[in-house]
């Protein structure tokens, strides 16, 4: 377990890496409140410890978090960490928790907590004595005693060659401190990460610069492809070289000044002078359009040699974003709630470039300017449009509006809307359409009211038209299988769905389908497109042709209407189904849990299934597709079973230490899922503005809204066993239902929620009725 200080995280800092601590940023962030010391970016770089992930996960990647110590500021274009695994493939995070050595210091884009890829990276590593270019030759061992990572910088000793090192890093931009301890050569290695030996590194010795790239390739649709861009980095030094090379592959080219990959590995090194406190500093900028755009960069965003000044910046950056809610509760519940909040503050990331140059999305290197907005990528949507995108639409409405517009322009110049934007390219990655998902969500809330016609076109282009140009297709772009789920209602069994990282999985596309064309309906309606909402709203039910009354739960269907035999609901996983059992799909109905409550044969036989779910442990809170389950209850007239069932899910998934996060952290959403439940509500219907209330984790709860509102939550007689709710006052008046509106929240306001150590199964106790 970890505990928090204001200095140090948890284990004992060696004496000689105290010199690192600058007193005066100690003093400067002990005159204002730190939110950061509860931050614990080391959270989820471990195998899981909890107890549903070891029961569902099917490989190595499930069991882990896939964090990393993630440097920069929030929704940064680059992400500064410490190396411990040299790839950029497919689930291979840059750093691991129990890796027992160091291979350099990486500009990462990789989607934090995911199983995808790191892309357009480069590596730099300090070395002592003699020279060693290969990743797992030069690593050095270091020890977590040393190792000290917070959103605003991370400090670590190298113990091999005992280098103290530091970095802090802005979105385009960062500056890294060695301090040398050995009157030995002081070399630094530089390496663009192309795993297909593409990289390109050059020297100017005369500029103190070293500049680069690494070429972007696609996986999922358009796997091993060209992505059309490269990640640019521009590495400037604090003193004159000694001597300086190039290696390609296993040659070393001393005083050489350029290499280009062809099938192998490429990088630069320097040899540097020491001063008096062997004391070297490099400063680095990055793009995704140039190099030279990289040097503009990094001019723009640091100017001098200042660490403790930019340290400072980046940490009054976080410190403001958290800000925005503070808590009051115990100090363990706090290192939870803030570390998740970090969490959902790095992705979707910003890709354009100070002055607004980025990338045509899927064009193959066109440049164009944002204007009047800053444009961002990597969107996991299957994960996110869940909790994570509610999040920030309640909390940053101005950068969810430049979100929503990034993705216009995507369709826009892609000619489709992607369904999972990513390295800007579309993949076509997971399941489901929920653009339109997160995009509705920001119009029904209010919080995007331009460009309403364009959106709502783009939206229905992928819900109403066949892709049929086949390469097109597939390459990514069209809803997978629209022509079955049109011509059917539901996408049976006999399509395979072939052009897809995710074949088959009909079941589990059908439901998200059905929700999708749901939260669109409500946009057709917000416009006054009678006609398509109608059509939409029917749509919206086709979750009823793939549900089985016979046995309770959905199941896989072929076209004759039979359905599929044998059939184990409880099969941790099946065909049909997208990670997961049929049990744990049978819940995924956000829009219409009324509708499931009568398939399933009412309310008490609905609240039997779902204590099944949890009771015998069929539950997986590990990935996405339940995690709105625990909140159904209060459908059913039972919101005291929601309450109980949330506080074990914060007490059993998540935990302070390395392995606490219950499966991967998916770009955020499982963060996202904690901070809404610790704070007492949940968005189980993105798309709807209505909140479910659970329970809360804190006494008090403040959101800072903008406009001077602010929302309050106080529960008064909160403990670690009186979580239920006995009572509710909003504003001052007496509140008996289990919901919450965005309006109510966001007009500001008090919420008093009266708590006690057993259920009131008066409170809150009406059937929610269908919309």
């Amino acid at each position: 377990m970890y505990k928090r200080g204001l200095f140090k995280f948890g284990h004992r800092v060696k004496a000689g890496f105290l010199c690192w601590f600058v007193l005066g940023f100690q003093l400067q962030l002990l005159k204002a409140q730190d939110f950061t010391k509860y931050v614990n970016p080391l959270i989820g770089t471990a195998i899981s410890t909890t107890e549903s992930a070891i029961r569902h996960s099917q490989d190595g990647s499930e069991l882990r978090g896939q964090t990393f110590p993630a440097v920069g500021v929030p929704h940064g274009m680059t992400s500064w960490t410490a190396q411990t695994r040299a790839s950029e493939r497919k689930c291979v995070a840059p750093y691991y928790y129990e890796d027992k050595k160091i291979q350099g210091f990486r500009g990462s884009h990789w989607l934090s907590g995911s199983c995808t890829q790191d892309y357009g990276s480069f590596t730099m590593m300090p070395i002592a004595g003699k020279l060693e270019t290969d990743a797992e030759k030069r690593a050095s061992s270091y020890t977590h005693s040393s190792e000290q990572a917070r959103p605003y910088s991370y400090r670590v000793t190298l113990e091999d060659d005992n280098i103290q090192t530091a970095m802090t890093g802005l979105s385009h931009s960062a500056m890294f401190s060695f301090r040398f301890a050995k009157e030995e050569d002081a070399w630094i290695c530089i390496e663009p990460n192309s795993d297909q030996g593409e990289g390109f590194i050059q020297i100017d010795a005369s500029k103190n610069e070293i500049s680069g790239y690494n070429p972007v390739h696609r996986i999922y649709q358009g796997q091993g492809k060209s992505a059309g861009f490269s990640g640019y980095f521009v590495l400037a030094f604090d003193r004159s070289f000694e001597s300086y090379g190039t290696w390609n592959g296993a040659d070393l080219k001393h005083q050489s000044v350029n290499e280009k990959g062809s099938g192998r590995p490429v990088g630069a090194f320097v040899k540097l002078p020491l001063n008096k406190e062997k004391l070297l500093r490099v400063k680095v900028g990055c793009s995704f359009s140039s190099m030279e755009q990289a040097r503009k960069n990094l001019a723009a965003e640091i100017e001098g040699w200042d660490f403790q000044a930019l340290e400072q910046k980046v940490a009054a950056q976080w410190n403001a974003e958290l800000a925005k809610i503070k808590v009051e509760g115990a100090e363990k519940d706090k290192v939870n709630f803030y570390t998740a909040l970090y969490h959902t503050k790095l992705l979707p990331r910003e890709v354009s470039d100070v002055d607004g140059s980025y990338n045509a999305f899927a064009a193959g290197g066109k440049l164009l300017q944002a204007k009047g907005f800053k444009y961002y990528d990597d969107y996991s949507l299957w994960d996110t449009y869940r909790a994570l995108h509610p999040l920030q639409l309640l909390m940053e409405p101005s950068r969810s509006e430049d979100m929503v517009t990034s993705l216009l322009k995507k369709a826009e110049q892609g000619g489709w809307l992607p369904v999972f934007p990513c390295w800007n390219s579309y993949t076509s990655a997971m399941i489901g359409d929920h653009a339109i998902a997160m995009i509705a969500d920001a119009m029904v809330k209010g919080i995007v009211r331009k460009d309403r016609e364009k959106l709502y076109q783009v939206m229905r282009k992928n819900a109403f038209q066949v892709n049929d140009d086949s390469l097109s297709y597939k390459d990514g772009r069209g809803r997978r299988a629209l022509s079955s789920y049109l011509k059917y209602g539901f996408i049976p069994l006999e399509d395979g769905v072939a052009d897809a990282f995710h074949t088959n999985e009909q079941v589990s596309r059908t439901l998200e389908y059905a929700y999708d064309d749901y939260v669109l309906a409500r946009v057709a309606k917000l416009l006054g497109k009678t006609r398509d909402y109608h059509l939409l709203i029917r749509r919206s039910q086709n979750y009823r042709h793939v549900f089985d009354t016979a046995t309770g739960y959905v199941r896989g269907r072929y076209l004759d209407g039979k359905w599929i035999t044998p059939f184990e609901p409880f099969a941790i996983r099946s065909g049909f189904i997208t990670e997961g059992s049929a049990f744990q799909y049978s819940w995924y109905v956000p829009h219409d849990v009324p509708g499931l409550i009568e398939l399933m044969g009412g309310s008490r036989r609905f609240v039997k299934q779902l204590d099944l779910l949890f009771d015998q442990r069929h539950y997986w809170h590990g990935n996405e597709p339940g995690h709105h389950s625990a909140y159904l209850y209060a459908f059913a007239g039972m919101p005291w079973k929601t309450q109980l069932r949330v506080r074990n899910i914060i007490r059993e998934e998540y935990h302070t230490g390395p392995g606490g996060l219950s499966g991967n952290e998916d770009a955020g959403q499982m963060s996202a899922w904690l901070a809404f439940g610790m704070m007492g509500f949940y968005p189980v219907c993105p798309g709807t503005p209505d909140y479910m209330i659970g329970t809360p984790s804190f006494r008090k709860v403040t959101l800072s809204l903008g406009r001077g509102k602010t929302f309050t939550i106080t529960a008064p007689g909160l403990s670690a066993s009186d979580f239920y709710i006995q009572k509710a006052m909003l504003n001052g008046r007496t509140m008996n239902r289990s919901q919450l509106s965005h309006q109510e929240i966001q007009g500001g306001g008090r919420l008093v929620l009266f708590m006690g150590k057993v259920p009131n199964p008066e409170w809150g106790n009406q059937v929610l009725p269908k919309k």
